[in-house]
């Protein structure tokens, strides 16, 4: 049975749907300001193989994910560049789209810009503002923490540290992982020169970033979602408000499970421009590494742990990989097509790969006893009907990771 380690509660926990027919997902996206990096490009690859490991396992599986094209960096981003942000999202959304193909990614069912569900998150802020959840403080409105039973369960917040005097944050979003101990900005109210607004109910204006995926997930998703998945970054003054606003509107759980992928650091160091350390696809290809190695190094440890990239690191796990594509190869060289016989390798195969996924998607103890098994076959004395049975389930497998054949 699959084990999945829920965000919320901090168990390792077998899972179950909330609908065994459907299991419905959602992923945060990418903010489309800028091009997604290698370090997000982790994340997104891990709820691919979960996606992907999930269908593998006889669930089928309708997912969402957002596009954040419109927030306040999206805004300074496009006046510094002197387009729009429409334009800036688009090509954004066209390379990344282009590189989750090339990753060998599944394209999520639903694939929605925030600025497409600006109905949905007026009509959520409105149903809040009647509730007396969300306020309005000038043309903006803000969301009361403290008006949210069991607000900040998901990061473990303490809440006895909650400031007495109110204090409002107006931004989408603040630089470095701490909380902004008070109420939280939902509708940025319409300003003189404001080019990004528009008209709804609750005033002239535009959504905040925390809005946003609660707006998407009312316009997709009418139930409790089985999987709510981010990168761990996202534990930071962002879940826990989505969490809040979806089941203040909404008499039931937002989420079953909750996933978070821990971060990728570059040689010790967190990605950063002010380090000048970021890194693209398109850097470890100037290397000569193919989009399906640098697919196979971001899913080559425990999404629960922290990745570092170094040179070194990487040339390591692609050797690996080399080495177990050559062996597979001449294994698949002794297979014929007409013949194939389940035996006791392709049995241990599908054995070590399912006990390993199951134990909370641990990709490398997998993709290392596979390894293992097939450094160990004696291929002189591998018969056809064999060799074809090991190559059918690794196939089966590679449904899955995306990175053997």
């Amino acid at each position: 049975m699959l084990k999945l380690f829920n965000t919320l509660g901090r168990k390792l926990k077998p899972f179950e749907p909330v609908n065994r027919k459907l299991v419905t997902m959602f992923t945060c996206g990418p903010s489309v300001y800028q091009r997604a990096h290698i370090g997000n490009f982790r994340t997104f690859l891990f709820e691919d193989v979960l996606d992907r490991y999930l269908e593998f396992s006889g669930y089928n599986v309708k997912r969402g994910m957002n596009f954040t094209d419109i927030e306040d960096k999206a805004i300074a981003e496009a006046k510094k560049k002197k387009t729009t942000v429409q334009r800036l999202a688009d090509a954004n959304i066209r390379i990344f789209l282009k590189e989750m193909k090339l990753l060998g990614m599944e394209i999520p069912d639903y694939l929605p810009k925030a600025s497409e569900c600006v109905d949905q998150t007026a009509e959520i802020i409105r149903i809040l503002v009647k509730k007396g959840i969300a306020y309005r403080h000038g043309g903006n409105v803000y969301f009361d923490p403290l008006r949210f039973p069991g607000f900040g369960k998901l990061y473990g917040l303490d809440m006895s540290r909650w400031p007495k005097k109110k204090r409002r944050f107006h931004r989408d979003t603040y630089p470095g992982n701490r909380w902004n101990l008070g109420d939280f900005i939902l509708w940025h109210g319409y300003k003189q020169g404001d080019e990004y607004c528009w008209e709804a109910e609750i005033g002239r204006g535009r959504p905040s970033w925390n809005i946003q995926d609660p707006g998407i997930v009312a316009k997709y998703f009418t139930e409790t979602l089985s999987l709510y998945c981010g990168g761990i970054d996202n534990l930071y003054r962002h879940h826990d408000y989505t969490r809040a606003i979806v089941q203040s509107v909404r008499p039931y759980p937002m989420a079953r499970f909750w996933l978070h992928c821990h971060l990728l650091t570059v040689n010790g160091q967190k990605m950063s421009k002010s380090r000048g350390n970021i890194l693209y696809t398109d850097d470890l290809r100037r290397l000569g590494y193919s989009m399906q190695e640098i697919r196979f190094f971001l899913i080559y440890a425990h999404y629960r742990e922290r990745l570092d990239y170094s040179e070194k690191r990487f040339e390591s796990a692609v050797r690996k990989l080399r080495t177990l594509k050559s062996a597979v190869k001449k294994i698949g060289s002794v297979s014929t097509p007409e013949s194939s016989h389940e035996g006791s390798i392709s049995r241990k195969l599908r054995r070590t790969f399912v006990e390993s996924m199951d134990d909370d998607l641990h990709v490398q103890q997998a993709f290392d006893g596979l390894y293992t098994i097939i450094s160990g076959i004696d291929r002189n004395g591998l018969k056809a009907a064999e060799a074809s049975a090991i190559i059918s389930i690794l196939r089966q497998i590679d449904t899955v990771l995306g990175v053997i054949f």
